[in-house]
């Protein structure tokens, strides 16, 4: 049986690399047990985004090896937190289906178990 999971990403690395790395861990973990997930950055998470698209980052290898499982990231806070342009020119959408937010209920809808870090 398969299961599908969003994973979102609130924690700005800069404040607990840790949680970054745990969240992107679980995620792999999904991934390699065959499951479907989707991995969003919002609120602070994108500037988690934006730090790790450097190839010198220590977790640059492990998010590209999720590429796939990245939805985006929210559109209204890259926007706010100055983070839009490094997310956009790594390839990762903006997302802004919730009055430029990016959607948790869409998630939800999609009949996924929500896990925040």
């Amino acid at each position: 049986m398969t299961h599908s999971a969003a994973i979102v990403i609130f924690t700005d690395i800069a404040n607990d690399s840790a949680a970054v790395y745990r969240a992107l861990g679980t995620a792999q973990e999904f991934v390699q047990a065959g499951d479907d997930v989707k991995i969003v950055f919002d609120g602070s998470g994108v500037d988690s985004i934006a730090a790790m698209t450097a190839e010198d980052n220590k977790l640059h290898g492990l998010l590209e090896s999720l590429r796939d499982q990245v939805a985006g990231a929210c559109g209204f806070c890259a926007k706010a937190h100055k983070s839009e342009d490094a997310i956009v020119a790594a390839g990762y959408p903006l997302l802004t289906d919730n009055n430029g937010h990016a959607s948790i209920r869409n998630l939800v809808v999609e009949g996924r178990t929500v896990l925040t870090f």
